[in-house]
């Protein structure tokens, strides 16, 4: 569909977040420009108009919304959350309580609210559910209860015993024929991503507004058997480190171990996505003709539908056979974005 003004204008009224990142809607009368999803009170369509980038709205003079925050990276974690994060991440046994946010000026309510929003749980549970995912960890690898215990800040054993269970479903002695999911949000220019990874390699990516990301997480665990809780992994750092130098243009292809679930015709399916050049695009045709089963249209459009690994394996660079970018759980924009990106890298 051509993105008129009329279509933008529809867009805006509805709040359609399929739009976010292709356009911006400034307000003559207040001087004010918006992303497509704000909240705020819709104006007259004579009194707006439209720009494609945020460079555009701020050169003609008008001024971010306070409401909708049209500067900031989508869905983004605030700097003083990923600095709260980055303690907990060095330190264990921290635990940071509403006294302790209130010395920083840090609202706790407000952080609440945002956990709730982002994590589905509170900023206590977070730190708990951290600090089990090390214990984990820890006690996989044969150090002692007591000693893992004592290190996650517990004094009891038993209290250390029970929080473990209830974050884990399991006792600490039990939890050595366990599997568990690490979960971990990713900033990257296009907009937060969650990240998935077990000790083979990363098993999922996917950007944190992604339609039905819930039944992905099921999807996910009932694959593998395993909880998905919030946690630190050792291809996190690698993942983060390449998506950098991809999206800074210095990067073609990814090295990061990738651990993949699916059935045999999805694996080839994806695989054979990997296998799309960079700056290059494929029609889903081309790649059922590809797969040796020219009728395998659909299927190879649910097999790349369901792809859990965005970017990593490239799925928004197969197109629609009339050439329109079609298909995209992330976004058409983002697809838009990541393949002149990618053409970019090329020169």
């Amino acid at each position: 569909m051509k993105l008129t003004a009329d279509r933008m204008y529809q867009a805006s009224l509805d709040k359609d977040s399929s739009f976010e990142g292709t356009y911006w809607m400034a307000v003559k009368t207040t001087g004010i420009f918006c992303r497509p999803t704000c909240t705020a009170r819709k104006p007259k369509r004579e009194n707006v108009e439209f720009f494609l980038s945020v460079q555009e709205a701020l050169d003609k003079g008008y001024r971010a919304c306070k409401v909708c925050k049209p500067l900031e990276k989508l869905n983004e974690t605030p700097p003083y959350i990923q600095k709260l994060l980055s303690e907990l991440a060095e330190d264990l046994s921290l635990k940071i309580k509403d006294a302790d946010l209130s010395e920083r000026n840090i609202e706790p309510v407000t952080l609440r609210r945002w956990f709730l929003k982002n994590h589905g749980m509170t900023f206590q549970a977070f730190q708990r559910e951290f600090r089990m995912s090390a214990a984990f960890k820890k006690i996989k690898k044969g150090e002692s209860i007591l000693e893992t215990a004592l290190d996650s800040g517990y004094e009891s054993l038993s209290g250390f015993n029970e929080r473990f269970k209830n974050v884990l479903g399991a006792s600490p002695k039990n939890s050595k024929i366990q599997t568990v999911i690490d979960l971990k949000r990713i900033e990257t220019p296009l907009g937060t991503m969650y990240a998935c990874a077990v000790e083979e390699g990363i098993c999922l990516l996917e950007f944190t507004d992604r339609k039905n990301m819930d039944k992905q997480f099921r999807s996910l665990s009932t694959a593998l058997n395993a909880e998905i809780i919030q946690g630190e992994n050792r291809h996190f750092g690698q993942l983060e480190e390449e998506l950098k130098e991809y999206f800074e243009g210095r990067r073609e292809k990814f090295d990061v171990p990738l651990y993949i679930t699916g059935t045999e015709f999805q694996k080839k399916t994806w695989q054979l996505l990997r296998e799309i050049p960079i700056g290059e695009t494929r029609t889903y045709r081309q790649q059922s003709e590809f797969l040796g089963n020219p009728k395998a249209i659909r299927a190879v459009g649910t097999a790349n539908g369901i792809n859990k690994m965005a970017i990593l394996i490239p799925c928004h660079r197969v197109i629609g056979s009339n050439g329109e970018l079609v298909g995209y759980a992330g976004g058409i924009w983002r697809k838009q974005k990541l393949l002149e990106l990618e053409k970019a890298v090329l020169f």
